[in-house]
């Protein structure tokens, strides 16, 4: 019966690289058009959506959205969510329709075909390099110059399985403070039942999303960072809590 569930489990793995392969591979003619202009970003962008939906799906993934506020269309937002998946980037993805630039880890640049575009449409960060995370700073704003939203796992990385929710780096709340933006709290609840990073684990079933009410930052100032991040960790822990 162990048998059984690892070779499961192994083709489940297997079949979900071909998700998000194959998309690509169809729309790599259109793909590699989309990101020839960063001014073309918005329809990449609904690519990925579509892109993201059909790996959900074809996971046996079924995503339950609930908002307690939505975002306005052409306005600039700081979207963040707890982190426990590889398939937090589609639910991400599915569970917004503003334009977002991902901030993300230079390692996935490593994936091959993903890698390459992920290279070209995120604002990478080598976490290991304080130069990096700077630079980090400069891009985003000019993406937000552009009308985009940015998009951070401000837990700075997957963490431990035990661990329901890590301390959140501020990074992602000071660019919110300097530029102005609401932060966009957003749980998923499922992700890591689903589809961890343990890989004898997971499989289909529902997937649960919660966009909460969004923290504005107009009166804040950079000495409010400490407390922003707090008030938005508490957040997204608390429903977390209220979900198991």
């Amino acid at each position: 019966m162990k048998i059984v569930k690892h070779l499961f489990w192994t083709l489940y793995r297997i079949w979900f690289y071909i998700l998000v392969a194959l998309p690509i591979l169809i729309l790599l003619p259109i793909l590699f058009i989309s990101i020839l202009k960063e001014t073309w970003y918005p329809f990449f962008f609904k690519i990925a959506r579509i892109w993201a939906k059909f790996i959900l799906i074809g996971m046996g993934f079924v995503y339950r959205i609930e908002r307690e506020e939505h975002p306005e269309k052409n306005k600039s937002y700081m979207f963040i969510a707890n982190h426990t998946s590889m398939a937090d980037i589609m639910l991400m993805l599915v569970s917004v329709k503003n334009p977002f630039v991902f901030v993300g880890k230079k390692e996935l640049t490593k994936i091959p075909l993903f890698g390459f575009f992920y290279k070209r449409t995120c604002i990478l960060v080598d976490r290991s390099s304080e130069k990096s995370r700077k630079a980090v700073f400069l891009r985003a704003q000019r993406r937000l110059k552009q009308g985009l939203s940015i998009c951070i796992f401000p837990e700075g990385g997957v963490p431990q399985e035990h661990i329901i929710l890590d301390y959140f780096k501020d990074g992602a709340f000071r660019l919110a403070i300097n530029h102005k933006i609401p932060v966009v709290p957003i749980t998923f609840a499922d992700n890591k039942k689903r589809f961890s990073y343990t890989f004898f684990s997971g499989g289909p079933g529902k997937m649960r999303v919660k966009i909460h009410e969004f923290i504005a930052t107009n009166n804040l100032t950079i000495e409010d960072t400490k407390a922003l991040n707090e008030k938005a960790r508490t957040v997204i822990l608390e429903q977390l809590q209220d979900f198991n």
